[in-house]
């Protein structure tokens, strides 16, 4: 299936920046500019900031996010968000597995499995995030990581489920450093990923997943990696905090190639 054909999601990761005022603003500034984009708009916003979010979004083509969720719906979990909860406050998707989570706070790809498992029964799009360190990608071992993350993570999906899934290939080298792969290395990673799925749920629901691609994502290098077949939509930074930098990347097409 050509890229063409696929949903193509342009994501912005604010982390732990934005106020509820901040937030506001940006989403208000944000709306004229990408309401004639032919991609959807993704912001993942911090769990304060989604019900305004949200509101500051309604009747746009702009989805509200978050970052992070448990993979249980209720309990004595002190500083945990349920998926429920994310939904009552008006998100639709959420990350999962980001490489920050994976290394800073140790989650395993089992608890990961969980979370997208739950986050599909609570009715939110879960972007599953993937990715190798340096240190993994120097002793060549990025396929053997990449298909680890995919199958464990993945465990247990069932197959009509597989359409509401979302994948971030994040190479964790590239993460905030302001090293990116280049296009052609990350198609090629992504035709991996991609053949991976097809190995784990068939070649007709690996044809139609969007694949994204995240790390120091910057409107100079958007449209060249949206140009590769493979790559199905971006997952951005620091790049996604300035309103102008991030409508810039919705309309990658635009962007001026060297």
């Amino acid at each position: 299936m050509p890229n063409g054909q696929r949903q193509h999601v342009i994501a912005g990761n604010w982390k732990m920046y934005k106020t509820i005022q901040d937030t506001e603003a940006y989403v208000k500034e944000l709306t004229p500019l990408v309401a004639d984009s032919d991609v959807s708009v993704f912001l993942s916003v911090p769990f304060t900031a989604i019900r305004s979010a949200s509101e500051a979004a309604k009747g746009s083509n702009i989805h509200i996010g978050a970052q992070n969720m448990n993979d249980v719906t209720e309990g004595a979990f002190t500083g945990e968000i349920a998926g429920r909860m994310l939904v009552e406050a008006g998100a639709n998707f959420v990350i999962i597995g980001h490489s920050e989570r994976r290394h800073i706070f140790g989650e395993s790809d089992a608890f990961i499995n969980r979370k997208v498992r739950r986050s599909l029964d609570d009715g939110l799009i879960p972007i599953l995030c993937i990715g190798e360190t340096l240190e993994q990608r120097d002793s060549e071992s990025t396929e053997a990581i990449l298909k680890e993350q995919l199958s464990q993570s993945l465990a247990d999906i069932q197959s009509d489920q597989t359409s509401k899934i979302l994948i971030a290939y994040e190479p964790v080298w590239a993460i905030g450093t302001g090293k990116t792969a280049t296009p052609e290395h990350a198609q090629e990673v992504h035709v991996f990923i991609r053949e991976t799925i097809k190995e784990l749920w068939g070649e007709d629901n690996a044809d139609k997943t969007t694949i994204m691609y995240g790390g120091s994502v910057k409107p100079n290098n958007a449209r060249h990696l949206m140009e590769q077949p493979d790559i199905d939509g971006l997952l951005v930074g620091g790049a996604s905090l300035n309103v102008e930098s991030f409508s810039h990347i919705v309309h990658y097409q635009n962007a001026l190639t060297h």
